[in-house]
């Protein structure tokens, strides 16, 4: 039976869902998931990263992120050294504005950590020493609001916690290998689809973006989402109902048009079948 580390072992009593871990040097640690999302960044040293049944060498400067409870482990460690930033995505109080807008954003946050084939050694994101450091830095100021907990850590944690995700985004952009140049286009494509999510999905529209034939984005986003462009869309749809669900008083009916249904049936059928419950039901449920 495999280890999966617990939400309450590894955050503070007082809730805040976000948490720095430093691992230098790591010493061996038995092949584990996690109940939260974990961003890795190798600081020193080298290892073998194994998930399942793949396996690929990780250096100073690569960065991933392992999500969900896929199991893995380091192995034939060489004064590997990390730090690892626990966080809890649907605790956090973080508003991403235009983040989705930036195709690496994309490409790390939503598609390596869900890709059913990672090919990691060619497709990861690898730091230079320069912005390795600059991420430190940011990581260092996060680490340190976090262990005074002053009035207003919440605030300035949070902060520093979006600062490496934007600046992690952007570097991503930069990525010089052919796979990691195939997931930002894909990213692109995502971000697309995140600012027209209220539009008619455009099969052919998306795969212009992403500079491919429309079978081939088909096939790619497919492998890279393990869904397909449609039923991604329809998720992003009911995310953002639910959030408009819990933050304001429209009536279903509107929500459902503004977030790209024609027809309000059809999205209360949806919205039942990807949340468990009806939209009212959601509401009524969160206290609305």
């Amino acid at each position: 039976m495999k280890r999966i580390l617990k939400i309450d072992e590894w955050f503070h009593p007082d809730g805040f869902p976000i948490s720095v871990e430093r691992r230098e040097p790591q010493e061996h640690f038995e092949p584990h998931a996690h109940e939260f999302t974990e961003l890795v960044i190798v600081t020193g040293g080298k290892c073998l990263h194994v998930t399942g049944s793949e396996s690929w060498e990780l250096t100073a400067g690569d960065v991933f992120v392992m999500t969900g409870r896929r199991e893995h482990e380091y192995r034939d460690l060489l004064d590997l050294r990390l730090v690892n930033i626990l966080y809890q995505p649907n605790r956090l109080q973080m508003g991403l504005l235009d983040l989705p807008s930036v195709a690496g954003y994309h490409a790390l946050f939503t598609i390596e950590p869900v890709r059913k084939k990672r090919q990691m050694s060619k497709g990861r994101l690898h730091l230079s020493g320069k912005e390795l450091g600059m991420v430190i830095e940011l990581t260092d100021r996060l680490e340190t609001e976090l262990q005074a907990r002053e009035p207003g850590f919440g605030f300035m944690a949070t902060a520093a916690f979006m600062q490496i995700i934007g600046l992690l985004s952007r570097c991503y952009g930069r990525s010089p290998s052919p796979d990691g140049r195939a997931l930002l286009r894909i990213g692109e494509a995502l971000s697309h689809l995140e600012r027209n999510i209220h539009r008619e999905l455009n099969l052919e529209e998306l795969a212009s973006i992403a500079n491919m034939s429309q079978r081939s984005f088909l096939r790619i986003f497919q492998s890279a989402m393990g869904t397909s462009p449609l039923a991604w869309a329809i998720e992003q749809r009911i995310n953002r109902a639910c959030s408009l669900l819990r933050h304001t008083d429209k009536r279903v009916t509107e929500i459902a048009f503004d977030i790209g249904f024609n027809d309000s049936n059809y999205f209360t059928r949806q919205f039942t079948k990807t949340v468990g419950v009806s939209p009212r039901a959601y509401r009524l449920r969160q206290g609305g």
